[in-house]
Formats: structure tokens, C-alpha cells, sequence
């Protein structure tokens, strides 16, 4: 019971698990390839899709207004929304969606 006792705190002999220390550093390429990348990609192709805006597309914010883009700024956006016509400025950044008009018919 003693030298068993004595082996458990003294770790695991070695060579015993030498897959079990290279598992951490083999995994990091996989979870790179699985959530970073990707994530990375969509980054990209939002931003694409912000500097493609311009006047008369469709557009829906992450607050989930929904207008047509009257005129560009900077970092902000007027809009249109329906149904009285009303004029919002609204963050570049806050554009989840766009449709331009080709898209729409």
C-alpha cells in the first residue's frame, strides 16, 4: 500500500503516457481549423459586404430595423424605414444583412 501510495504522488512512471503530454499541442491545429478559422472568414465577408453598401440597397441592422439606405457617411448610415418615411442615422457597424435591388426581384 505504501510504495503504491508513493508512485501516485510521485506521478506516473515515465514513458508510460507520452500521447497524454502531446495531446494538448496536437489539438491546437484542430481547434484552429474549427472555430477560429471559420470565425475569421465571416469577419472578412461582413466587412466585404459594409464596404459594398451603397444608396437604395435593403438593408437590416442587428437591432433588427429595416430601411433603405438614403445616404453613406463615414462610420454611419442614413436610412428610410417605412412607413412614414422616417430618416434613421444608423452605425455602419450595426448592418447585420443587405439586399440590393437586383437581389430583390
Amino acid at each position: 500500500m505504501a510504495t503504491s501510495l508513493a508512485v501516485f504522488l510521485a506521478g506516473a512512471p515515465a514513458g508510460g503516457n507520452g500521447l497524454i503530454t502531446f495531446l494538448p499541442l496536437l489539438l491546437i491545429p484542430v481547434l484552429y481549423l474549427l472555430m477560429i478559422r471559420p470565425q475569421q472568414k465571416r469577419q472578412k465577408q461582413w466587412q466585404e459586404m459594409l464596404k459594398s453598401v451603397k444608396s437604395g440597397d435593403r438593408v437590416t441592422t442587428a437591432g433588427g430595423v429595416r430601411g433603405i439606405v438614403v445616404s453613406l457617411k463615414d462610420d454611419s448610415i442614413i436610412l428610410r424605414v417605412a412607413p412614414d418615411n422616417v430618416k434613421l442615422e444608423v452605425a455602419k457597424n450595426a448592418i447585420a444583412s443587405v439586399t440590393t435591388e437586383q437581389q430583390a426581384q
